[in-house]
């Protein structure tokens, strides 16, 4: 794949995911984006289910595609973040076998996008996103916001780390 495509990859990737965490987010009556986490906007059942989960899966395709430009442990926590993203996806809460599955993927997508700045050489950003995603995890009014400033943050780096890649 052309560098210049898998840039553009990084960039849609999280445009892709924001948006429709955003626009779902408007959509749900009585829905809290301080409060709830993303994952409740593509909860079986829910109205936003499918442009939630349009969200998770372009960030799943799109983040692998961006990795492959990547050098070092970053391409693999890229691809790690694209693919736990298609794990949410897959098994979102409330569906017949449990929720244990999408807590799992979950897991493994917060653990990824955090260490993916860190493992490209930018610590803070990802000791930033980990100290978020960590505190989301907590029974707490402000979950939902949590959650977002802390994939916000890797999101954020991966816009601007692409950005640096197309001009370079």
């Amino acid at each position: 794949m052309p560098r210049r495509l898998a840039a553009l990859a990084g960039i849609a990737a999280p445009v892709c995911f924001v948006t429709a965490w955003a626009v779902a987010g408007e959509q749900l009556r009585q829905y809290s984006p301080v409060r709830e986490h993303i994952s409740e906007l593509a909860r079986v059942g829910v109205e936003t289910r499918p442009l939630m989960t349009s969200g998770m899966v372009a960030f799943g395709a799109l983040a692998p595609l961006w990795s492959r430009s990547l050098q070092g442990p970053a391409r693999t926590t890229v691809l790690a973040a694209g693919v736990g993203s298609l794990g949410v996806a897959a098994a979102p809460l409330g569906a017949s076998w449990g929720d244990t599955p999408h807590v799992v993927a979950a897991g493994v997508t917060y653990v990824a996008m955090a260490a993916s700045p860190t493992m490209d050489g930018n610590r803070a950003v990802g000791a930033l996103s980990g100290a978020l995603l960590l505190g989301s995890l907590a029974d707490s009014p402000v979950t939902g916001l949590l959650q977002r400033a802390g994939l916000g943050v890797v999101d954020a780096w991966f816009v601007v780390r692409a950005l640096k890649q197309l001009r370079g």
